[in-house]
């Protein structure tokens, strides 16, 4: 036979097997410490979008891993847009506003992983015990830092998966097929190293971290305001903001600072004060029930915060706006 003419032999597709049950990996619930960080997954599956199928805009407030093993597509990461090829990962942060399309002729495939990375609240006095001691997690607690670090400043675009976190995905899938002893360790061990993995192809060959799309307090300043406002009406604190955005209190705060907010308590306060002045002046529902919505559990407090802020009750308040504007109307 001419060897010139024979005809390449296709390889099997690795992943179809984890169609078999995609959910498999979510189901186990998998929650872990790693370093100075809790690690929960929400997603860990494959999935197919069929020719032209379109995702519109939408964002979550976890860390969302998307690898391409097959197909084409593009994406749209805030407000550029990339072509995406096998072999492609793109990663979007807490807020990240994305929408997705897959090729109209190929489809495209796409292994997912959405995880919540929460920072443990103890984490910088456990570490300065660990650095002290000089015991084994402390090296755990440092790479850990540095790869959520590197995630939160993902650039916005998508990267070749140049170290292979792809394989990770069919490894896990395997071990939790397998059922055997030692598969809970082996999928934790793929979980990370998929972190891992992501967080290395940010680095160039100089080992200089990419700088991302855009400057990166910004965006965290803009991260804070978006939880903030989605969040005002609960018992919100700087240090549950801190830790949905991965990184200290100290660390919002300054950025707070920078931006012209000198005080977290104070800008929450003056949020849902503006919110309680759009209800009172645009609707009749009672100051008790805009008071619970709007994060005031005692109605007789928020008559306190208003007065001081205002000089009138929230009823005085709303009958002075009434009057203006039947005077306005008058006028006109």
């Amino acid at each position: 036979m001419n060897s010139t003419n024979a005809k390449p032999i296709s390889q099997p597709y690795p992943y179809a097997i984890m169609a078999e049950k995609m959910n498999a990996l979510e189901l186990l619930d998998l929650r872990f410490l790693w370093g100075g960080y809790e690690i929960r997954v929400l997603n860990w599956h494959l999935t197919t979008f069929k020719p032209g199928l379109f995702i519109k805009f939408h964002k979550h407030a976890e860390f969302e891993f998307h690898f391409v093993p097959r197909g084409k597509g593009t994406v749209t990461i805030v407000d550029q847009t990339f072509k995406l090829n096998p072999g492609m990962f793109y990663l979007t942060g807490p807020g990240v506003v994305h929408q997705q399309s897959a090729d109209a002729r190929l489809g495209m495939d796409e292994l997912s992983l959405r995880v919540e990375i929460t920072r443990v609240a103890d984490a910088d006095a456990d570490m300065d015990s660990a650095s002290v001691s000089g015991g084994s997690s402390e090296w755990e607690r440092k790479e850990a830092e540095a790869c959520v670090q590197a995630l939160i400043d993902f650039p916005h675009r998508p990267l070749l998966d140049q170290y292979e976190a792809m394989p990770c995905f069919l490894q896990a899938y395997l071990a939790w097929q397998s059922g055997e002893l030692g598969a809970y360790t082996t999928i934790r061990q793929c979980l990370i190293q998929i972190l891992i993995r992501a967080a290395k192809a940010t680095v160039n060959s100089k080992g200089q971290q990419l700088q991302p799309s855009r400057e990166i307090q910004q965006h965290r300043y803009e991260m804070a305001l978006q939880y903030i406002h989605a969040n005002y009406s609960s018992m919100l604190t700087l240090q549950e903001v801190a830790d949905r955005i991965q990184i200290s209190s100290r660390q919002l705060q300054r950025i707070l600072t920078k931006y012209g907010i000198d005080s977290f308590s104070s800008y929450l306060e003056q949020y849902r004060m503006e919110r309680i002045c759009e209800e009172l002046t645009g609707s009749t529902n009672t100051v008790e029930s805009i008071a619970k919505r709007h994060g005031f559990t005692n109605t007789n407090y928020l008559y306190q915060v208003f007065k001081r802020r205002f000089g009138l009750t929230p009823l005085e308040y709303r009958q002075q706006y009434v009057v203006v504007e039947h005077e306005s109307i008058l006028g006109s």
